[in-house]
């Protein structure tokens, strides 16, 4: 993927010019895609490897993918605003998705990108999937809510840690039991948060969350 980067220069928020990447995708792409960073006071960046590996499984189908900080983030213009700046944040990658390429777009999200993304993602007719990395119930004592996901219709992936501190399984079940449309959740046996290994299966589990993105992509959206 690294031959294929390039810097985006007129990406622009509310706060100001957002620092962001693109991976370069295929001439004939079908779908472009946006992935969202961590929590930034606790170091989440467009750097964060789930976010990387996430971007990756985008690139497998030759989709155009931007990656970006959010505001106060990196070289991000404004300051962090906990929450609704940020969703700002994503709805201004996405405008830019849609001027520069005008296709059909996906989103995926990491921990705190993935609460902001599908806050600014759910309903937009622009977003025809959405993936959650890691979704985050609790998390650094901050409290997440997803009320707004019983109308959120688009086909939806929720792919966690089995061992995730921050999203207990039976919890999770039930917050999400009545989430509107295409719900799929899957657990990541041995991972914790971040997708790396737990005592007794030490081994990083990155490549098994980006295996099991791309199989959910290729079905429901590339015909594999």
């Amino acid at each position: 993927m690294a031959g294929t980067i390039q810097t985006v220069e007129t990406l622009r928020g509310p706060a100001g010019r957002l620092e962001a990447l693109l991976n370069v995708g295929a001439a004939d792409a079908a779908y472009s895609a946006v992935v969202c960073h961590p929590h930034p006071p606790s170091g989440g960046t467009m750097h964060t490897k789930v976010v990387y590996h996430a971007a990756k499984a985008f690139s497998h189908f030759g989709v155009p993918v931007l990656r970006f900080n959010f505001r106060g983030t990196g070289l991000s213009e404004g300051t962090h605003d906990n929450g609704p700046g940020e969703i700002a944040d994503v709805k201004a990658a996405l405008d830019w998705l849609q001027h520069e390429y005008g296709l059909p777009i996906l989103l995926a999200g990491f921990s705190f990108g993935a609460n902001i993304g599908f806050r600014a993602a759910c309903g937009d007719d622009r977003v025809k999937g959405l993936v959650g990395l890691g979704m985050p119930l609790q998390a650094g004592g901050r409290s997440y809510s997803y009320e707004f996901m019983a109308h959120c219709d688009q086909p939806k992936l929720l792919l966690t840690g089995a061992q995730d501190p921050f999203a207990p399984r039976l919890v999770m079940e039930s917050y999400f039991d009545e989430a509107g449309g295409d719900t799929e959740m899957q657990w990541i046996e041995g991972a914790e948060h971040f997708f790396a290994g737990v005592p007794g299966s030490p081994q990083p589990k990155l490549d098994r969350m980006r295996l099991a993105m791309q199989d959910w992509l290729g079905r429901k959206f590339f015909g594999l």
